[in-house]
């Protein structure tokens, strides 16, 4: 992808330009294929200072770039949408290591209907299953 698709991607999300902003996102598809976190991110752009890359990621998500994971790992966990329609980001399970932590969602995977007790507003809804990756059980 040429640097000038990234940069509408960021537009077209209206999102301001920045060259850090750029950079953010541009790492951010090219090297994150599943979940990451902020110190991920860090150690793909070690000259970029902290602070400044989590605000680019606030600004991701409120931009529906990306959304968050809880995983239960304790460190705050980003996907990718990568697609042109953000809402696929949303109502799909994750599927978290327990050796190795990883994150991976599955787009294709869709969070069964849950029945909500009258009077009830759902806000967000996680679906995460907890087992062994296959990288991590072909070494045990």
């Amino acid at each position: 992808m040429s640097s000038a698709e990234y940069e509408k991607q960021l537009t077209q999300a209206g999102i301001h330009l920045t060259a850090l902003r750029l950079l953010v996102w541009r790492t951010l598809r090219t090297e994150f294929q599943n979940a990451f976190s902020l110190a991920d991110v860090e150690q793909k752009l070690p000259t970029v200072d902290r602070s400044s890359i989590f605000r680019s990621l606030v600004t991701f998500v409120s931009a529906k770039l990306l959304h968050e994971v809880d995983d239960g790992s304790g460190a705050q966990k980003y996907c990718v949408c990568h697609s042109h329609n953000t809402l696929h980001c949303h109502g799909h399970v994750h599927l978290t290591c327990r050796i190795c932590h990883r994150t991976f969602c599955l787009v294709d995977v869709k969070i069964p209907p849950v029945p909500i007790p009258q009077g009830f507003a759902v806000e967000e809804t996680e679906y995460i299953v907890k087992g062994i990756c296959s990288d991590c059980a072909t070494q045990q």
